[in-house]
């Protein structure tokens, strides 16, 4: 495992200046497809005063300001224009499993260096939480080269395999918490735990959340390796698995088709939009191809 880490890690370090290059097309998808309404109506901020013209709305006027001067001053407000982008990554055990093609937590490094890339194109601010069984790394947004420069250092950590479980509610609490305007969220998870639901309705009340899934062909289909022992890389349960068997082959597929409608249906009824990629798709297509086909929120 150690060795498939470093792998993917010098790869994405790699293809860093490939990545900027190649995410113009998803920042202007960003910008202009299914959240371009972040970038309207989600608030004005004051920028100052100025005299009173025949016209102005009285209700603007600063009567303080006013009292002050002994001429009347109206305040003045700037449109907020900037989207602000949030990254919330699961570094948990489970997201080191994939299959032949490369693991959860490679992908999900892959789909958060775009993403940042993309803010940095638009000039948006970009933060993130990175979390196993605790929080790891914690950034307030902000803009800028050196910005991404952090982040991507911080995903590019191999993650640390003593600390079992996960903490995606508290991260999704957290967030909410950094975050004191409204953002674009996006947490990527293979959301294999439990009470994250709650924590996620109240962040989406505030915010607009993209819960992008990592899958694996695994979740679905097995090799025929025979009767072979599996282990829970969060809690060290083993069982023997019948990879041979038709009934379990067919148990396993289902179970791997209920477990994503449940989670597709649980985002949708808390607020989230649900977004699945998988370990053998390509996340800059597969992210274009949602920012710009989705309806305006």
């Amino acid at each position: 495992m150690a060795d498939s880490n470093n792998t993917g890690r010098a790869s994405l370090i790699q293809r860093a200046a490939l990545l900027r290059i190649t995410t113009k097309t998803l920042a202007n998808n960003l910008q202009n497809g299914s959240f371009k309404s972040l970038y309207h109506g989600q608030g004005i901020e004051f920028s100052g005063v100025r005299e009173y013209l025949r016209g102005d709305d009285v209700r603007a006027i600063d009567w303080n300001v006013t009292a002050r001067s002994a001429k009347p001053y109206v305040k003045v407000f700037e449109e907020e224009r900037e989207l602000q982008i949030f990254l919330i990554i699961d570094r948990s055990l489970s997201m080191q499993t994939g299959s032949r093609y490369k693991s959860r937590y490679q992908t999900a490094m892959e789909i958060a260096a775009l993403i940042t890339f993309a803010a940095e194109h638009n000039a948006n601010p970009v933060g993130a939480v990175l979390f196993n069984g605790e929080i790891e790394f914690v950034c307030e947004p902000k803009s800028g080269p050196n910005q991404t420069m952090i982040l991507l250092s911080h995903f590019d950590k191999e993650p640390d395999n003593r600390v079992k479980g996960s903490v995606l509610g508290n991260a999704l609490t957290g967030a909410g918490k950094i975050l004191k305007k409204r953002s674009l969220v996006f947490v990527i998870s293979d959301f294999r735990m439990r009470d994250w639901e709650d924590p996620l309705v109240h962040l989406a009340s505030h915010h607009d959340v993209v819960c992008v899934r990592i899958g694996d062909p695994s979740d679905y289909e097995l090799p025929e390796m025979g009767s072979i022992p599996f282990t829970d890389p969060e809690n060290g349960i083993k069982k023997i698995m019948p990879t041979n068997s038709k009934s379990f082959k067919d148990s396993w597929r289902e179970d791997g088709r209920m477990r994503l409608q449940r989670w597709t249906d649980g985002c949708l009824k808390h607020g989230g939009v649900p977004l699945k990629i998988s370990t053998t798709e390509d996340p800059l297509t597969v992210l274009s191809s949602f920012f710009s086909k989705r309806e305006v929120l």
